[in-house]
């Protein structure tokens, strides 16, 4: 396959933009093993007191993801997230407002491949979440498992994420006086399998757990669907049934990570990387769904509930879907 090379004359924002992708590829796929290396590597340097210092650090401050992290403003309002923003576009998209005196529960859909649309918009002051939605505070659920790697862990809570169990969950929307938005990618790992350029696959058929915790907390929920997030990666065909997603699925499994064969884009070449491509992203929040606190709902009640919010997520993809080239005969599939 012949390299199509990017030209030389790339305006300066450009190549900035690209850089800030660049690191925050980095960051999602490499840093936390890095991170891990460097805390054994130094036990064996003349360093070695920077690691025993920091896993004393880390025995005191174990709970600190559970407990609604340790947002740092500061980092979230960096140019270096305009840049991003700007790399592909991604745009965040207010449908009603959220009354701060609540807390909410919002469902993110779909995941893509490195939900690059949810960072973005939700851990990030980039696209403005703060001025839409003043008096609101957002945290990103992220894998339990990122947060065992040592420094990793503390970076990841500046922008404001937090482990997706249900006590970190439940820890925020606990918070009395509202103004809380836990933001959950809610078909996780697997539904990162499915991510192809136009597809509109969205695992919720069977994801219950998120409309249970807004329930036994009186939490409000909120659909958003982020147009354009399966086109930034390309991804090797893995259908239902075929041996590769076999493997895949298993590996997801036991691993707690799923593992989609992508590609995109290099950093000076347009045929081949890990880079997403420049395809704009539309993240629209929808209304949201009164929720009546129910410490012990019914399944009878999950079930009503549940089906109220995949009606209003294909509501709102249905109502928004000619805005960003979306074909009137496409419709969401839910699995």
């Amino acid at each position: 396959m012949k390299a199509h090379f990017a030209p030389l004359n790339v305006p300066f924002h450009r190549r900035l933009q690209t850089i800030a992708v660049l690191q925050w590829v980095y960051s999602f796929l490499g840093l936390a093993p890095t991170c891990i290396f460097l805390f054994f590597y130094l036990l064996f340097t003349r360093f070695w007191l920077v690691s025993v210092l920091y896993a004393i650090w880390w025995f005191y401050d174990y709970d600190t993801p559970a407990l609604g992290g340790r947002k740092v403003p500061s980092l979230c309002a960096l140019k270096v997230w305009e840049y991003m923003r700007d790399y592909f576009p991604i745009k965040l998209v207010k449908t009603a407002d959220l009354d701060p005196r609540h807390n909410y529960v919002l469902g993110f859909h779909p995941h893509g491949v490195l939900v690059a649309g949810a960072f973005t918009n939700f851990c990030t002051d980039a696209t403005g979440f703060r001025q839409l939605f003043p008096g609101l505070s957002s945290y990103l659920l992220m894998l339990p498992l990122w947060f065992r790697a040592p420094f990793f862990r503390d970076y990841i809570m500046c922008a404001g994420l937090v482990p997706s169990d249900k006590e970190s969950a439940r820890y925020l929307l606990n918070r009395k006086g509202g103004g809380n938005a836990v933001v959950i990618a809610v078909g996780g790992a697997p539904e990162a399998l499915d991510a192809h350029p136009g597809t509109f696959n969205v695992l919720l058929a069977k994801k219950k757990g998120f409309i249970k915790l807004a329930m036994e907390h009186g939490a409000d929920l909120v659909p958003i669907f982020s147009f354009g997030e399966n086109d930034v990666y390309d991804q090797v065909e893995n259908p239902r049934g075929t041996w590769l997603r076999y493997i895949q699925e298993h590996l997801q499994a036991l691993m707690g990570v799923s593992l989609p064969l992508f590609h995109a884009r290099g950093i000076f070449q347009y045929s081949f990387g890990l880079m997403p491509y420049r395809k704009p992203i539309h993240t629209v929040v929808g209304r949201p769904i009164r929720v009546k606190k129910i410490e012990k709902p019914t399944a009878e009640e999950l079930d009503a509930l549940h089906q109220l919010y995949m009606d209003e997520l294909s509501n709102l993809f249905e109502e928004h879907k000619g805005n960003y080239g979306v074909e009137e005969d496409v419709h969401l599939n839910f699995v």
